[in-house]
């Protein structure tokens, strides 16, 4: 028997949409499934009355292009449409989450790495997932687990402190 990676076991409570394949029409980069649920949590008000009727949905992971949510050749919603900022699209940004449920920006894994030499962001929101207290896909712009993203950080300031 393989032994599943906590980002795999955070990621089965999450199960993904589809989305295609379909490419951003903004950018061309392939997109990422996301659930409807999702786009209502995080949308502006006045953008979530444009929501269309059906339950497939793609966000697209460019850092450099302003759209967040698309389908087959149509831009729905961008940057400015959400309430929230989208970390992996203000990466300049350190206070923007990395860890939408749990608060964990760059700039607090930075902090902490800096404090005590090591990170607890990982094995603290492990705790949470296992707990139950999650909700990736109405708090992450990406609609799924962050534990991926919040590794890459990890990682980044672990390098940036040597």
């Amino acid at each position: 028997m393989t032994q599943t990676s906590h980002v795999d076991r955070c990621c089965e409570l999450h199960p993904a949409t589809t989305c295609g394949p379909t490419t951003c029409p903004a950018c061309g980069a392939l997109g990422k499934p996301v659930a409807r649920l999702t786009l209502g949590a995080l949308l502006r008000p006045e953008a979530r009355v444009r929501i269309p009727r059906q339950e497939e949905f793609c966000f697209c992971r460019t850092a450099t292009c302003e759209v967040v949510y698309f389908r087959e050749g149509e831009a729905l919603f961008r940057k400015d449409d959400l309430g929230v900022h989208v970390g992996i699209k203000e990466p300049q940004d350190p206070t923007v989450p990395v860890c939408y449920c749990f608060g964990w920006t760059p700039q607090k894994i930075r902090a902490e790495l800096e404090a005590t030499g090591t990170s607890t962001a990982i094995d603290q929101i492990r705790a949470q997932v296992k707990a139950g207290n999650c909700y990736c896909e109405v708090t992450n712009p990406q609609g799924s687990c962050c534990l991926g993203n919040v590794a890459k950080v990890v990682q980044e300031a672990r390098t940036l402190a040597t």
